[in-house]
């Protein structure tokens, strides 16, 4: 057999407000509401496929990962797609950004490693690009390291998320049960966070105090958010929405979550931002997004901020919001 190659890439993303939504049997329905921010920013994955027996080699590149989300998401893909177990594969791993920081990377990971080996073997775009969504959906509920960060990449962009679940299921990668819609626009987005991973998103979605009180603030602030079309005018709806939700869910006054928003929003103030932009928590990480406060205006002094960051400690990127 000749060697195989192929190459997947799947940007990030961060939650800003969402909802608990597990209590179905059916990880297929798991997942969550809310509303978020998909990523230019992600995860990049080269394979290469030589006949064997299905085993897997994952090297990483830059950020350090799990292997074993990788081998998940290739027990679930041969599930579907048995041809891909007639060759050994070595995957190249390069993340654009930390994992355990909030930015999705698990989803990312999944669906652009189901879509580089689908591809290596010749799966047509659409169809593969359903199973990676549909197989990384599965990989995170089982992992329990995301609920509905795959349904948001599904949709792109500024996204909400209106029902929980996978965006395609089923033999033939039907639509749903998970819906989302999103909007796209040129904007720069500062992601800082502290070099330590946070706490698993597990820590908080199986507990049953914190499940509480997300899910409470969550439903709240998205029925504020779910009666007008879903565009680039509920910009400012969306930055209120998420303030508010991170202080009425518990989670803004966790030490090291309101230490890493002091620490930018003084660099801010001092760098000259502080009218410009304006600092989001990114669920479920130790980690804040720094958004526009007007998409057409955008930020302004973004390297010297960024200096700042650095300066107190903080480890920092410029990303933009992703395409839908």
């Amino acid at each position: 057999m000749p060697e195989l190659l192929g190459r997947g890439y799947c940007g990030g993303h961060v939650t800003l407000m969402f909802t608990i939504e597990d209590s179905d049997p059916d990880p297929v329905n798991q997942g969550s509401r809310g509303v978020g921010i998909c990523l230019e920013d992600g995860v990049e994955i080269i394979c290469r496929g030589r006949e064997g027996k299905g085993n897997l080699d994952v090297f990483f590149t830059d950020h350090i990962g799990d292997s074993r989300l990788y081998m998940d998401s290739l027990s679930l893909l041969s599930d579907g797609v048995p041809e891909v177990m007639e060759y050994n594969w070595e995957a190249t791993v390069k993340l654009g950004l930390p994992t355990g920081q909030g930015f999705g990377m698990s989803a990312a990971g999944s669906v652009s490693f189901c879509n580089s080996i689908q591809r290596a073997i010749g799966i047509p775009y659409e169809e593969g690009h359903r199973r990676s969504l549909m197989i990384a959906h599965l990989v995170d509920r089982k992992r329990s390291s995301g609920l509905g960060d795959v349904t948001a990449l599904s949709a792109g962009g500024v996204e909400i998320r209106k029902i929980p679940g996978s965006p395609f299921s089923g033999h033939l990668l039907e639509n749903g049960p998970g819906k989302s819609e999103g909007w796209t626009a040129e904007a720069e987005i500062i992601l800082a966070w502290k070099g330590e991973g946070g706490k698993h998103t597990s820590s908080y979605i199986d507990n049953p105090e914190w499940r509480g009180l997300i899910s409470s603030a969550g439903s709240k602030n998205l029925e504020e958010l779910s009666h007008k079309n879903w565009n680039e005018s509920r910009w400012s709806d969306i930055i209120l929405s998420s303030r508010k939700f991170s202080v009425e869910s518990g989670l803004s006054s966790e030490k090291s979550r309101s230490e890493v928003l002091r620490m930018c929003e003084e660099a801010m103030l001092e760098g000259g931002m502080s009218h410009s932009g304006v600092a989001l928590l990114c669920m479920l990480g130790t980690s804040v997004a720094i958004v526009p406060n007007s998409l057409e205006s955008g930020l302004v002094e973004v390297n010297q901020v960024r200096s700042l960051l650095d300066d107190c400690g903080l480890e920092n990127i410029l990303t933009r919001i992703g395409d839908v």
